[in-house]
């Protein structure tokens, strides 16, 4: 899991909440807050060697292979203290009545695009606002808060996921409106996010047609966690080698039943249904209520 990419090692920045505020044009302002997202708990990996003097050699080779029962307890004791806090999330977006979907993709899948779009056709009906992760820059933030919606952004340096402490932390700069849809554009990563729990009512996966067709074979544990897939940049289909029926197929095997929408964030095809699965989970939010 985590630690195995890196981004549990000590050196790894805690993630920072910036908040944009463009009720004044476009001005940024900043409050940085420490979003502790681990505790400072490490698994390292150690080679079986031998302090000074107790070198030796064995006449019968045989392994010294030991299952890292330390790293095993670690990571289910991290997964575990995010899940505590993902549970207060959920609880506390139920009593707002509020909306919250994970979005997840692999880098450069159109998912800020597809972000963009939505905000700025389903603004004037659906109450918005967004949690940007990142590893680095604000950039997307930027573009998100020039639609007008409200947008907290956490910078997590090294970190390749966004965990719940992160969104715990960076509710607290957002406005929950009741009725309201909160959209976490998570780091990108297919690996990592689909172990962490947000507090979030579900995972939309974005994938996109240059990527190729064989992305839920690759990542299953993401595909299987979704409730929803959008495959994104379909426009691209007279351009490059990509079998529909492959990854639809395949999409289903690895999660039977899940909702596949072909979609072009940048042409708009496909983009009503997108927009009416939107709609109606919000709707069945509401009738809850």
């Amino acid at each position: 899991m985590c630690g195995f990419c890196g981004c549990g090692q000590p050196d790894a920045p805690a993630g920072h909440v910036h908040e944009h505020d463009h009720e004044h044009g476009h001005g940024h302002g900043h409050e940085h807050e420490h979003v502790h997202a681990h505790d400072r708990e490490h698994a390292h990996d150690h080679d079986h060697t031998h302090g000074a003097g107790h070198a030796h050699d064995h006449g019968n080779t045989h392994s010294h292979a030991h299952p890292d029962t330390r790293t095993v307890s670690l990571e289910a004791d991290i997964l575990a203290k995010n899940n505590h806090i993902a549970a207060h999330n959920r609880a506390r977006l139920a009593d707002a009545r509020v909306l919250a979907l994970n979005l997840v993709s692999s880098p450069g899948a159109g998912k800020t695009t597809l972000l963009e779009r939505t905000l700025r056709d389903l603004g004037g009906e659906l109450h918005f606002c967004v949690i940007e992760g990142d590893q680095q820059t604000d950039n997307d933030a930027r573009r998100i808060a020039a639609t007008g919606v409200p947008v907290t952004q956490v910078t997590t340096g090294q970190v390749c996921h966004l965990d719940a402490q992160m969104v715990q932390n960076a509710m607290g700069h957002i406005p929950l409106r009741p009725h309201g849809v909160l959209m976490i554009e998570n780091v990108g990563n297919l690996v990592c996010p689909s172990l962490f729990d947000l507090g979030e009512a579900g995972k939309v996966v974005v994938a996109s047609v240059p990527e190729g067709q064989d992305k839920p074979a690759k990542y299953p544990y993401m595909f299987r966690a979704a409730e929803l897939v959008l495959l994104n940049k379909i426009d691209l289909l007279p351009y490059v080698r990509f079998d529909m029926a492959e990854f639809m197929a395949m999409a289903g095997h690895i999660n039977p039943g899940v909702q596949v929408l072909p979609l072009s964030a940048t042409t708009g095809e496909g983009l009503p249904a997108w927009y009416d699965w939107l709609r109606q989970r919000a709707r069945n939010l509401a009738a809850k209520a």
